[in-house]
């Protein structure tokens, strides 16, 4: 197989080479969309699923319907290459063609999610291998492994093929690269060898370099070669979190890359057309935004699949109010553009229980994701399948291929207000001043999660359910936020929101230090600063690294029962905590905001404000129980800093885009909703009901 291997990726290595003009075209991911469509809707639909006779009728309702694309090819290799090296094509151009008779550009997609029986039974080593040793097998998706260069092999040139069959017709929109992608942990031999080679290139090939990274030192865990180190057994008791924490790294790396190298393969060939990926918003995972070369990120998301996290004895019908909004405050400031793959039309199959959505919920979804500043969204599917895994799952239409369902006619009502807004629409950038100055970006690293995950210290950590304590109150506040990496302008935002960021090193505490004193307000929370980027403790005084810009030192941290749970006030107000609690000594100058009030260390200092050149920096020692604590002294935090705040009810949203302002309500009650003066509603009305939505235009 190698002699097979060698020249292929050896022209795949000149692809890549060649390509570093289109990795720059990826830049300008607004080239792909015009605003004056606001946004643009299209529906999934699997022509391999259906008879031929019924692919024109199909087409036909779906522009009735108000559809401006669909979207192909997602699980059909074996249809696309039924024989090793025998490609057909000529059932897609057909369906291709039909689509185009009815004005729905196309979105293709690289079926790699669903590799053909022939190439599982043949080629067996491309097959994951959990960490339990049973391999994956076919009858399902997603089960060959990114870590295998013969499975890029085979994948890339069906890619390719396919890619040169497509890439110069206008009547094709764009790429979607696999389904779904995820960070697999697979442990096949393929996958232990490219792990070893990772660690040769991270540690140049000095395995004591390793050894110190990982503090082998301890418990007898040191390696002479990289041939002796395994993949990291996460399930064995006390294994090396510092082997994990690269482990992880080169996990996600894997995805990321096979992205890259399929989205570079379609640049060869590609004329005008997009090139993206539809992630699961698994925020921790580590992979959202690590392919470089895509052109902008993309998501999928559902609603309503059993859990109870609505509001109201109904609320699982509605769904989490921040689901949505969270997913667009990621994916938005990665490129600047986003879409959204898949949104569910109605019933699921695949939830713990599988209820209707509430009537009105799926154009609330809609009218949701628009309001982050979405370019497309597009719904899974059309049809709802025969046969298969997801007979239960809704479609637009029904099982007798015609009749319309309720998901259906609220996305054609969705539509047709689309149309109607575009009508008034402004630039995408109109929007009020007192809304931008509340702009706030909530800086995330993955890492930190990875870290934490090992040595949680307690069992309630939660480490996304930390960040949501301070999520929460700033979407009440009507608050545009962003979830940002290291790599974006600090100065870009009045506010920053670090939370429980663990691993750091010398040249973020200087950015930090250096927004602050220039006018930025910083917020750093429990857990952060703790460890270097290894994850390991300095040889300094415990975490010595932030001290001077927290405006306080730690003397010692604890963590109580989480039934006796223990009492913190701050302006005579109380709140209980028991996760993680931090006892602070402050530096001169800095202002205690709330302290402890019992056990041993009764009256100490919880949270400080610190005043930093031209900024502040507000360190919150304390994770409490219900986030109420963290929404007060946001509040408390932004009226000092003379930033205007709404206060919305938890439910309720507000965004703005396009001189559009846009209410949501997932609450279980009717919001009265004020206007803002000027204000004209265009649609809804200011009385709000359940899953209702208000748009309005702004002067």
């Amino acid at each position: 197989m190698k002699q097979v291997l060698l020249p292929f990726l050896t022209a795949l290595c000149t692809i890549l080479s060649s390509t570093s003009s289109l990795r720059a075209q990826a830049n300008n991911p607004a080239q792909w969309f015009n605003d004056k469509d606001l946004i643009l809707t299209g529906v999934y639909y699997y022509p391999e699923h259906w008879d031929e006779s019924q692919w024109e009728r199909d087409f036909k309702k779906m522009k009735e319907l108000g559809f401006e694309f669909t979207h192909f090819a997602e699980f059909a290799w074996a249809q696309l290459e039924p024989e090793e090296g025998k490609y057909d094509f000529a059932w897609l151009d057909r369906a291709v063609a039909l689509a185009a008779k009815y004005d729905l550009k196309v979105i293709m997609c690289t079926s790699t999610a669903t590799p053909p029986v022939w190439l599982s039974r043949k080629y067996s080593e491309i097959l994951i291998h959990p960490e339990n040793g049973t391999a994956l097998d076919h009858g399902a998706r997603q089960h060959a492994s990114f870590a295998s260069p013969l499975y890029r092999e085979l994948s890339f040139k069906m890619i390719e093929k396919l890619a040169e069959h497509y890439g110069s017709d206008s009547r094709i929109t764009g790429w979607q690269l696999d389904n779904e992608p995820a960070v697999q942990f697979d442990y096949s031999p393929a996958a232990e060898k490219g792990f070893r080679n990772f660690l040769r290139e991270k540690y140049n090939n000095n395995i004591h370099a390793l050894n110190k990274a990982w503090g082998t030192a301890f418990w007898s865990e040191v390696y002479s070669s990289f041939d002796e180190i395994t993949l990291p057994k996460t399930r064995q008791m006390f294994m090396n979190h510092h082997q994990i924490l690269d482990y992880r790294r080169f996990a996600a790396g894997q995805t990321n890359d096979f992205l890259d190298e399929q989205c570079l393969l379609i640049r060869k060939y590609a004329k005008n057309q997009w090139v993206a990926t539809n992630y699961i918003p698994n925020y921790e995972e580590g992979h959202i935004g690590g392919s470089k070369t895509l052109d902008f990120q993309v998501y999928t998301r559902y609603m309503v699949y059993g859990d109870n996290e609505g509001l109201g004895r109904r609320g699982y019908r509605v769904g989490n109010p921040l689901r949505i909004a969270w997913a667009n405050d990621f994916f938005r400031p990665i490129q600047g553009v986003y879409g959204v793959m898949e949104l569910q039309p109605g019933q699921v199959n695949w939830g713990s229980i599988n209820p209707q959505p509430l009537p009105g919920s799926v154009r609330l979804w809609l009218w949701s994701v628009f309001a982050g500043g979405s370019d497309f969204v597009c719904t899974y599917r059309y049809r709802q399948p025969l046969y298969g895994t997801e007979q239960y799952h809704y479609g637009i239409v029904g099982t007798d291929g015609v009749t319309v369902m309720p998901g259906g006619l609220e996305y054609k009502q969705f539509i047709d207000e689309i149309k109607q807004v575009r009508k008034v629409a402004s630039p995408r950038e109109t929007k009020p001043e007192a809304y931008l100055k509340r702009r706030t970006a909530i800086l995330f690293n993955h890492e930190n999660a990875w870290s934490i995950s090992r040595q949680k210290q307690n069992s309630t950590w939660n480490t996304l359910g930390h960040v949501e304590k301070y999520y929460k109150p700033l979407k009440s506040f009507g608050a545009p936020v962003d979830f940002i990496t290291e790599d974006k302008n600090f100065s870009d935002y009045p506010v920053i929101i670090a939370p429980a960021y663990q691993l750091v090193d010398e040249e973020l505490v200087k950015r930090w230090t250096d927004y602050v004193k220039q006018g930025g307000n910083l917020v750093l929370t429990c857990r952060t600063g703790h460890k270097d980027r290894y994850g390991r403790l300095f040889e300094a005084p415990f975490r010595y690294i932030i001290d001077e810009l927290a405006g306080n030192k730690l003397e010692f941290y604890d963590l109580l029962l989480p039934a006796d749970p223990g009492t913190l006030e701050m302006n005579g107000k109380k709140y209980a905590w028991n996760t993680w609690g931090e006892i602070l000594i402050p530096q001169a100058g800095a202002e205690t905001w709330a302290t402890y009030k019992d056990e041993f260390y009764e009256g100490k200092p919880a949270v400080t404000f610190y005043t930093l050149g031209k900024g502040t920096v507000t360190y919150v020692g304390v994770d409490s129980s219900d986030g109420a604590f963290e929404e007060d002294l946001l509040k408390r935090l932004y009226k000092r800093l003379n930033i205007p705040v709404m206060n919305l009810q938890y439910g309720v949203t507000l965004e703005y885009r396009n001189g559009l302002g846009i209410a949501l309500n997932y609450s279980d009650k009717p919001y009265p909703f004020d206007l803002p003066s000027g204000a004209k509603t265009i649609i809804g009305e200011q009385n709000i009901p359940t899953a209702g939505v208000l748009v309005f235009s702004i002067k």
